[in-house]
């Protein structure tokens, strides 16, 4: 058997033909909803980037006991069991995080690896001179470093061909010809687009003009995380440019349905399509994520799989799934190799074969926000009942941030843990956790998502929030969450 794993970020589900949008162009994705299985009831788990990606690794949420980090000494790794097993596995990936502080532990869980640099503010091009000056709009004018490399990056990326993510899928095409042959692997193509910047080329922005025909000319396509201020052609403007790089993905997606075409793969090779959690582009009158509640747009996340096994294509399927975490476990089924007693997620081949249920409730969240529980149809999310959003604490033996090591003073009441059940016995340093969100300023909210698929209208029904708070309470106790969890919760 074979496996190829296509990961977006930020890819939000109802700009996709198949979840039913009318208006963006992404053929190949309808193309790969004929080819395959469209998951309707797939949430994230563990949120944003790298805390998805340690669930991917772990097979099992993470937030609850940490922020943003790399792998832990103690974590089990899905691409190293199946490396070890003999499975060569093989990472192409454009997502500069892999390559900072807080992520540097995961590429080399695989067999090997390959990276292309470029995307948002990666500290990539060696520039002391500043770029030329752009006219943007203030939001995504700002003088952060961040913003600053990003104007350096796209001086060197003015052609599609050299953007990371034309290379990244490039070089998955190039491995999949040189190895289409051969038995036992799983390839990981791993792109940060569509996420901010919205940069791409003329060429797909003139599929929108409808969207760019108020264009003025300040630039806009970088929104700040949080409330929507801007007038409506700006932005139309951001949503066309999302819009752009999604066609980008799409055409990027196609030369990988063309391979498994060309050289038929669909016989023996898994093929799955995913990204760690959305993004909003207005909706809830809001952009972006982390600053509000993970709504539907964010956590309802577009997931399709082909599994050769069962053969079964353009179908639907209802049963509540999380690919961060369940993505591990099937892998690891297709490919014969026993997943670790800590892993939490399902394999998802039943799923496939028959839509059976893996389980009741599922539970999502970023560390020190909302701890949210669904159960398929009502989505609880549940805030912190003390202002200042306490106590929280982070479990680590690997003290980093996203692009820095803890400070000193992060240390100054560190405390050694006892160990988790899933910690092998290690004992972890415990610090206080500084979560950077502002969920817990929108209290605790409960909605139906059949009856208000679009969250505008809380419930108020002391039953029914008992029932979900009983859900999340056994999701905490199987994920063993820390104690100050309940406390922080009012549980």
């Amino acid at each position: 058997m074979k496996a190829i794993m296509v990961m977006f970020d930020s890819l939000n589900r109802h700009q996709l033909p198949p979840y039913g949008c009318d208006w963006t162009h992404a053929p190949n994705f309808q193309r790969l909803a004929e080819r395959s299985l469209t998951f309707d009831t797939s949430y994230v788990c563990s949120m944003p980037c790298m805390p998805a990606r340690r669930d991917l690794h772990t097979g099992r949420p993470n937030f609850l006991h940490r922020s943003w980090g790399p792998l832990e000494p103690f974590d089990d790794s899905t691409p190293r069991m199946l490396r070890d097993a003999g499975v060569s596995s093989h990472l192409i990936s454009d997502h500069y995080h892999y390559w900072e502080a807080g992520g540097a532990t995961y590429h080399t869980q695989y067999s090997t690896w390959q990276f292309f640099r470029g995307q948002e503010g990666d500290p990539w091009i060696g520039q002391v001179a500043d770029p030329p000056p752009v006219e943007a709009h203030a939001s995504n004018a700002g003088r952060s470093i961040w913003h600053r490399q990003d104007r350096v990056n796209r001086q060197y990326m003015r052609r599609e061909e050299d953007q990371p993510q034309t290379q990244t899928f490039k070089a998955g095409v190039e491995f999949i010809r040189r190895n289409h042959a051969e038995d036992n692997w799983f390839l990981q193509i791993e792109t940060f687009d569509p996420h901010e910047p919205f940069f791409t080329q003329r060429q797909y922005q003139d599929l929108y003009p409808e969207l760019f025909k108020n264009r003025s000319s300040l630039l806009f396509d970088w929104p700040t995380y949080g409330p929507v201020t801007e007038e409506q052609a700006l932005v139309d403007q951001c949503r066309g440019h999302y819009a752009s790089l999604l066609s980008m993905c799409d055409a990027r997606l196609g030369d990988i349905l063309d391979q498994m075409d060309r050289l038929a793969l669909w016989d023996d090779t898994m093929l799955i399509a995913w990204t760690d959690h959305g993004f909003l582009l207005g909706e809830h009158d809001l952009w972006a994520k982390v600053q509000m509640p993970w709504y539907r747009e964010l956590s309802n996340t577009p997931f399709f799989v082909w599994d050769p096994r069962c053969g079964q294509a353009g179908q639907r399927r209802q049963s509540l799934v999380q690919p961060s975490i369940d993505l591990g476990p099937t892998l690891l089924d297709l490919f014969g190799v026993e997943p670790t007693a800590d892993m939490l997620g399902q394999s998802l081949r039943e799923v496939c074969a028959s839509d059976s249920p893996v389980r009741e409730a599922a539970i999502f969240g970023n560390h020190g926000g909302q701890v949210n529980v669904t159960d398929g149809r009502y989505v609880y999310m549940r805030a912190p009942t003390r202002p200042d959003n306490q106590p929280l604490y982070n479990y680590t033996l690997m003290p980093t941030h996203m692009r820095d090591l803890f400070s000193v003073d992060e240390f100054a009441d560190v405390e050694l843990a006892e160990p988790f059940g899933f910690s092998k016995g290690c004992r972890l340093l415990r610090t206080q956790g500084h979560p950077r969100t502002k969920q817990h300023e929108y209290g605790t909210l409960l909605f139906d998502l059949e009856q208000d698929p679009r969250q505008e209208a809380p419930l108020d029904d002391a039953v029914l929030e008992q029932r979900m708070q009983g859900l999340l309470r056994e999701q905490l106790e199987a994920c063993e969450a820390p104690p100050e969890q309940y406390e922080r919760l009012g549980l």
